[in-house]
């Protein structure tokens, strides 16, 4: 796998959050905040940018904007960067965003020791098969509506492939399990994490622990097309397949 991956489920009351993987940087500690830019772009910098600084130890934020409809290139943006996190918005738009790259971007990063967090969309896109959205499975609602990501049916596309399950944030908070489960029931995803806001799943090469306010909930497929759901909290881990 590389570099450790960090995935955030949302939220903005624990800034503690960013901790781990800001440990992890090298030579300068610059971090480039990807960000999907609707227009305030800045603004939506300086959110994360705060985040950052209240965190320890100290770092550099540095803004990676991308136009919406725009496409990510990461030779040039990783230039003098230490860390990427890609952060949070419409996840469909962020996973377009990164189409293009998703076959160069994870060996980049790995070359050049940088390690990825991703805050929300940031985490979804981190998946080999992404759950970008969606509140249907054959017109039935899984989740709530507001949970959809402009998306009517549940959806799931390539992504990065930094981590072997799939990702869905906001657990808790928005619902979103009952997405994530329906998805690996279907045999859409091999297995999946939900993660809750103000949480931190920290996926290496010796499998994956939690830190945080809240739970990863690990959903994977059992027998005859059912689901075994297992919740982990701040301290507990498992291991990657």
């Amino acid at each position: 796998m590389g570099s450790s991956v960090f995935l955030i489920g949302g939220g903005w009351d624990r800034a503690e959050v960013y901790e781990p993987f800001l440990r992890e940087l090298r030579g300068e500690r610059r971090v480039g905040c990807l960000v999907l830019d609707e227009g305030d772009g800045a603004a939506q910098f300086e959110r994360y940018a705060t985040a950052l600084r209240k965190a320890g130890p100290a770092c550099d934020p540095v803004p990676l904007l991308v136009p919406l409809g725009g496409r990510f290139q990461p030779e040039a943006a990783l230039e003098g960067i230490d860390g990427l996190l890609v952060c949070g918005g419409l996840t469909p738009a962020y996973q377009e965003a990164l189409a293009g790259c998703r076959e160069r971007l994870p060996g980049l990063l790995a070359a050049r020791g940088v390690p990825y967090a991703g805050f929300s969309a940031g985490a979804a896109v981190a998946a080999r098969r992404a759950v970008v959205g969606g509140w249907l499975v054959d017109g039935v609602p899984v989740c709530p509506d507001e949970t959809g990501e402009d998306l009517d049916e549940v959806e799931v596309r390539a992504g990065l492939g930094l981590v072997p399950f799939a990702v869905d944030v906001h657990a808790a908070q928005w619902g979103t399990l009952p997405r994530l489960v329906s998805a690996v029931a279907r045999g859409e995803v091999p297995y999946g994490v939900a993660v809750d806001e103000n949480t931190l799943l920290r996926v290496g090469d010796g499998g994956a622990r939690v830190s945080g306010a809240g739970r990863v909930h690990v959903v994977r497929p059992a027998a005859d097309g059912d689901v075994l759901v297992r919740a982990y909290g701040a301290g507990e881990g498992f291991e990657l397949r």
